[in-house]
């Protein structure tokens, strides 16, 4: 599983195809974040807006390879470890976004409640919206894995799907992302920190199940 996420992982880096969701999450970042914001309603900004992209990147890693190298890393691997090691690929990648975003609010912003007058101290801050970034992520992989091949082959559909389900996902009551991104936005009235961890063990079994599901499915779809 190692050396297929590394092949996957050189194959986005040299497609240069990763550029476009970074460069869009630069952009949400450099319009939503400010110097001198409340912490945690940039932390939550931050999470959000990396939910659509982490579906974004699940599509470019599941359907980068030509079909004749999905077919021989198949032939080796196996059609379903082939297909995780992409969506592991993409995880990660919008991990390491995610906590660069993190570090990059928790360096300019106010650790200050909404109306700066509540301190708000920064490790459970930062803590806190790690673990929104990577519940969001978890969710965008979830959104992305199940509007992309084997699910979902035509292209015009696979957009169309993720951006409305990535939409959802962020506004629908019970949605793992929501609640935490919205526990940073309301503790920021305050100044109290929630820590996401329910909503991040929730978007875990939903990524874990959609995964399994999308992976077994290659065997049957490709």
């Amino acid at each position: 599983m190692t050396a297929l996420i590394r092949y996957q992982a050189a194959l986005l880096l040299r497609s240069q195809r990763w550029l476009a969701p970074v460069l869009l999450y630069a952009v949400f970042l450099a319009v939503g974040v400010q110097s001198g914001q409340p912490v945690l309603d940039s932390l939550g900004y931050a999470a959000a807006a990396l939910l659509p992209v982490t579906a974004w990147l699940v599509q470019l890693c599941a359907t980068q390879e030509p079909p004749a190298a999905r077919t021989v890393a198949a032939a080796v691997a196996g059609q379903p470890k082939v297909h995780l090691a992409s969506l592991l690929t993409a995880v990660g990648c919008a991990g390491l976004l995610g906590t660069a975003a993190t570090a990059i609010v928790l360096l300019i912003s106010d650790p200050a409640n909404a109306d700066h007058t509540v301190h708000v101290p920064l490790l459970p801050a930062g803590l806190a919206g790690l673990l929104a970034a990577a519940c969001c992520a978890l969710l965008g992989a979830a959104v992305g894995a199940l509007c992309t091949r084997p699910v979902l082959h035509r292209r015009g559909w696979s957009i169309a799907t993720t951006a409305l389900a990535a939409l959802l996902s962020l506004v629908t009551t019970g949605s793992p992302a929501k609640y935490a991104v919205t526990g940073l936005v309301t503790g920021s009235l305050t100044g109290a920190v929630h820590i996401p961890v329910v909503p991040l063990i929730c978007a875990a079994a939903v990524a874990a199940a959609v995964g399994a599901v999308v992976c077994r499915l290659t065997s049957l779809r490709g």
